[in-house]
């Protein structure tokens, strides 16, 4: 994105800098500081596939950041907002009953659940208004 100035769906990125508030990186997986310039765009999603396939709008830095490496922890963006916490199986399918709404720092129940279920292969955790693609979490 940052070589070419388009998004997955070939779009020009949107660039704007950040309040503060409200952009999440997608890459780094932390919130832009106030200040920084970030790029916005339209984000194919490697999985689900098949049906519950979607794109998902993402920001990302506009300078180059380091790749989040956390494991066994929850992103900090995930604690900043409402999230959905949505739970798919091998097939690329929705488990229904594994999606939950909850406040970010009340993730970590949803969250273990939908991996303490052998059906899940893994979770895409999204800001649940607008929909945008916080993380993706699989077992290590």
């Amino acid at each position: 994105w940052r070589e070419t100035g388009r998004d997955d769906a070939g779009n020009a990125l949107r660039r704007s800098v950040s309040t503060g508030t409200g952009a999440p990186c997608r890459h780094c997986l932390r919130n832009a500081a106030k200040g920084e310039e970030v790029l916005l765009g339209s984000y194919h999603l490697p999985g689900p596939t098949g049906v519950y396939w979607t794109p998902s709008p993402i920001f990302l830095h506009a300078r180059d950041c380091a790749p989040y490496d956390g494991k066994n922890a929850i992103a900090d963006i995930v604690r900043t907002s409402l999230v959905s916490v949505r739970a798919y199986d091998s097939q690329q399918m929705v488990l229904y009953d594994l999606g939950q709404v909850a406040e970010g720092p009340q993730a970590d129940a949803p969250l273990a659940r939908a991996l303490a279920d052998p059906r899940t292969a893994f979770v895409n955790i999204h800001t649940a208004k607008p929909g945008c693609l916080l993380c993706r979490v699989e077992r290590i």
